[in-house]
Order: structure tokens, then sequence, then C-alpha cells
């Protein structure tokens, strides 16, 4: 059975599974140096997409779109999109299920829009169930045939603990933990600079944008502060005037304490009332599922997957896993709605086929295009050993664009620009090139055989999802990679991996016995992944592109400022 999920709304993309092994998954974003956060232009965009995967439409099975925001059954959930050149209102399931004491894996059909041609009309599941089955069925606990919690945490809904029963093909609600949003940490960091911005001043798609960026640096941004845990109480007496933080009133939160900062939490500077939150919420989240888990699991401890925004907190993470409670977790590297279009394919598998385990690649997002050859640049076959040998010798950022795009927002290796790490200034260049704030870290990337010699606690990490920290020495060895905080996002590689990255990695540590590199995207800012070289020649700011064998060299890069 070949299904098609489809997110049309922001982070929209395209995904299809054939059986249970996915063909791609692919993001709008990462088409045509798409803006961050992009929604499917049009739904004339699906079939599209397939056709450039070899597929048409009336090929599909099964198209299934995934579910969005609805207050509740009286006001239907819909996506406002376009189809035929014209605006088009297209129904679909509820954001949550619950509703109606609906289960987490109803299945909701419609005929208001034909993907096919054939007038099959299409399938919608729940957003919060795209999240969960989007984890669950990538995870090695459903390769296993194994039980497992899944935590569902997005932008929109409180956090959510569900348990899945493969053998079963069932799916249950263990507990709504808190009744906290998603966004509220990027609702609170919002109320203070450098985040603060007047909402007048842009539209609504700039402004889910914004919204949407704010979280992630917003974690970054915190490593310049200090926690407070003597204005949790102070904290928790605010929330307390607030039973329930929902998108509609999380603004506010932030909003009471800014305007009353000096009296409530004197001598806190941002980065410190940032820092603070965040650890504060992630306290609540541990102390909550502590008591539910524990008394569900008294003698044995669950596995975890987790999902949703949320879940790309690495700090939240790191709490998680070093509490005990969960024998081992699990985090996709497509927790946000970047991997709605596979999660709701995998609704649809889960539910309809009888198979719960997905086959897949995080390597599955669209391959390079061709584009002219880059004006002024000279161009000549390199190996990988060759290209290890030229960021040894010559100290230089790489842009490598290399088979097909990583999956999620993260770049992994094959849309990176890597760097040697052994100079502290690579990290400022990096983000002066990328016109990047200076407090953002630069990710290292280390090879799985070394990484518990560089890291504590090291082990594989191959989505940079949690938090580690430099061993005794190693953070003078390769300083470019250690946050301000200490701490370094962490990404392992196998040499195995879909990704030739892996064996420029080995090849460079064999010449210099450093088995680390930095790694940061290939994108223009605010965009998705360079396209093609034509794409990164443009941009210019980076001597040297390497894809499929070739190194293009620029004689006259452009410099960013301040480099």
């Amino acid at each position: 059975m070949l299904i098609c999920g489809v997110k049309a709304s922001h982070d929209g993309g395209v995904a299809v599974i054939d059986g249970n092994r996915l063909l791609f998954s692919i993001e709008a974003e990462k088409i045509d140096n798409g803006l961050r956060y992009s929604p499917l232009a049009n739904l004339e965009q699906v079939g599209e997409i397939l056709a450039g995967e070899g597929l048409d439409p009336a090929d599909v099975d099964r198209f299934v779109v995934d579910g969005w925001w609805t207050q509740d059954e009286s006001d239907p959930a819909v996506v406002r999109t376009h189809a035929g050149g014209r605006p088009l209102t297209l129904p679909v399931a509820p954001y949550l299920d619950g509703f109606a004491a609906r289960d987490p894996l109803t299945r909701y059909t419609f005929a208001d829009y034909d993907f096919s041609g054939a007038s099959l009309g299409y399938a919608s599941y729940h957003h919060a169930s795209n999240h969960l089955l989007g984890a669950y069925c990538s995870s090695p606990f459903a390769a296993r045939g194994e039980d497992a919690l899944v935590l569902v945490w997005d932008g929109g809904m409180a956090p959510r603990l569900y348990h899945v029963e493969p053998r079963t093909r069932s799916v249950t609600t263990v507990s709504v933990l808190l009744p906290i949003t998603g966004g509220a940490f990027a609702d609170f960091s919002a109320q203070f600079d450098p985040f603060r911005r007047d909402v007048m001043e842009s539209d609504s798609e700039t402004q889910l944008r914004h919204h949407l960026s704010v979280a992630g640096k917003a974690m970054a941004y915190a490593a310049l502060g200090t926690v407070a845990e003597s204005a949790f109480p102070v904290l928790e007496a605010v929330m307390a005037g607030f039973p329930a933080i929902s998108p509609d009133n999380a603004r506010a939160l932030g909003e009471k304490i800014a305007a009353s900062r000096d009296e409530m939490l004197p001598g806190l500077s941002n980065a410190d009332l940032i820092a603070t939150f965040q650890a504060y919420l992630g306290r609540l989240l541990l102390r909550r599922l502590t008591e539910v888990v524990s008394a569900r699991y008294p003698k044995k401890a669950p596995h975890l997957a987790m999902a949703g925004g949320c879940a790309l907190n690495i700090k939240w993470n790191h709490a998680l896993r070093d509490s005990g409670l969960f024998d081992e977790i699990w985090v996709p590297p497509f927790p946000n709605d970047s991997g709605a279009a596979l999660g709701t394919a995998c609704c649809e598998m889960f539910r309809e086929s009888g198979r719960w385990a997905l086959d897949w690649d995080v390597y599955s997002g669209p391959l390079p295009t061709r584009g002219r050859e880059p004006e002024g640049w000279s161009v000549r076959p390199c190996g990988e050993r060759q290209l290890a040998e030229v960021l040894h010798r010559e100290s230089e950022p790489v842009v490598v664009l290399s088979g097909r795009a990583e999956i999620g927002p993260r770049a992994l290796g094959n849309r990176s620009i890597l760097a040697p790490a052994v100079d502290p200034r690579m990290k400022d260049r990096l983000n002066a090139i990328k016109d990047r704030e200076g407090y953002r870290p630069v990710a290292p990337i280390c090879l799985s055989s070394r990484a518990s010699e560089v890291f504590d606690p090291g082990g594989g990490d191959p989505f940079m999802l949690f938090e580690h920290r430099m061993r005794p020495g190693w953070a003078k060895r390769v300083p470019a990679v250690v946050h301000l905080d200490g701490t370094a996002r962490l990404q392992t590689i196998d040499v195995r991996a879909n990704s030739a990255t892996g064996r420029i990695l080995e090849a460079y540590e064999q010449i210099s016995g450093i088995p680390v590199l930095c790694n940061t995207s290939a994108n223009l800012n605010g965009h998705g992944f360079f396209p093609d070289v034509a794409t990164a020649a443009r941009w210019g700011r980076t001597r040297y592109i390497w894809s499929e064998g070739r190194l293009y060299t620029n004689p006259c890069p452009v410099l960013a400022p301040d480099v």
C-alpha cells in the first residue's frame, strides 16, 4: 500500500510510505530556497513533489492530511490553502484527540479535495496523533515490537502521555500532564530582548515565522544567563493566576513578569529570566512525569518516545534521560511539525495496514537539484579523503551538499557547512558568515566510535537531541564547538551512515588525530537548506563547496561583516 502524508500548513511537506518503507519526506522549505516553516504553496504542489520522485498521484492508494486547530466540536478543523489558483478551505481532523471521547487513532474521511484524480478523497488524523505515531513508528521500540510511552508536547497543546501497544495496534491516553501548552517558553521569551518585537510591524506570516524561531534561539541565549532557583516560587505564584497556560494567554504570562520584573525578580538579566523559566518548566515536567510513571510502573522502567516541538529542547531531554524513570528514551530527528507529513502517513500505516515499525533513513529529503555551474568558480574532482585533507590543511569552512537531504530541522552532514573545530575563532566566523547572533552555538559532529572519549556522556546521539559536556582536555582541543555554558549539542555519525560526511570525518581523524568537526546548516539565513551548488555559490561566503565528488573553489569569497 502506497500512503502519501500531507502537511499543508506551516512546515508543509509530503511524505510517502510504501508498505512500511519510507520512500521520501520532503518539506516545502527545502525546495527552491523556501523560507523556514513554509506551508505548501498550493495543493497542486503535492502532485509536483510526487512527480519529482517518479510517482503519479494515481499510483497512491491513500492520501492522508495532517489535522489542525479547532476550539471544540462546533468549530470544524480546517486548513486554509490554495488549489486551482483559488483559496480553499480544506476540512481536516481536529488538532487534539479527546473530543466526544474519540480515541487518538480516530480516522476522519473527507471528499472535499481529490489529490489523485480518481475521486478517492482523503483521510485525516489528529495533529497530536501524527506526532505520537511518527515518534513511535520510527523508534527502536517499534522495530522490536515493544510497548512504549509517548510524550507529545507541541506548541498548541499541553504535554500528553500516551501508551502504544503495537501487537493490538492500540493507542491509549495515559494523562494530560500539565496545563501548559508547549509554546509557553517561546511566548515568555518573546517578551524580553533580543526576542521582543512589535507585532504591529509585520504581517501574520512573518509573525508566525518569528514565533516559531524563538524557542530554539532562546534555548541558546539562556546560556548567557544563570538559573535562579530562588525565583521558582515566584514563577509558581504568578502561574497560579493562570490555571491553564494556553496559546491565548501564554503571552500574558510573560508580559506580567516583564512588567513587574524589578519588584518580583530583582537583579535578573533577560538571559537569567529566560534560563530560569526554561529550567522551571523542565522541573515541572519531570516532577509530573515522576508522579505518573512511578505510579503506573512501580517495578520496571518503561520505554519513552518524545514528540512535538518541545522535544527539540535538549535541556529537557537531558533531564528526562538522566532521571532514571525510563530504561530507554527515543527522540526522532523530526519531532516538530517538520515530521507531520511523515507522522500522518504513519497513522494510516499503523491503523490500516497492521504494520507498526517504519523502515526509514534520516537522509530521505530531496536530492540536490542540477543548477548552472557557478560562474568564476573553478571545479575539480575531489574524493572524500581529499576533502578531509583540504579541511585539515586550509582550515576553511566547506559547504557540503551530498545525497538526499536530512529530514527534520537540523543539518546532519548532507546539507552542512563543515569546518575544523581546533580554532576558537571558528565559531564566531561561522556565525558571522551565516548572519547569526554571536551567542548561537556551533555543533560538533563526532565519530560514533570516539564520542564517549571526547564527550560526557557521549554514546550515540545521531540527531543532536541531547546535551553533552567535553571530557577533560578536549575543550582546549576543539574549542569552537563548546557552548557558552560549557555544553555541546553533539551529533555522532558512523562511517556506515548514508552520508559522505561520516567517511570524510573518518579520513580527517586519520590525518589530524581529531575525531570532531564543526557542523552547521548550509542555508541562507531564514531559509531551508541550499538546494543546489548554484545557490550556495551565489551566497558565496565560503571558499569551497563540495558536492557529489566535485570541489568548487571561489577565488574571491564574499566576506561576512566582522570577518
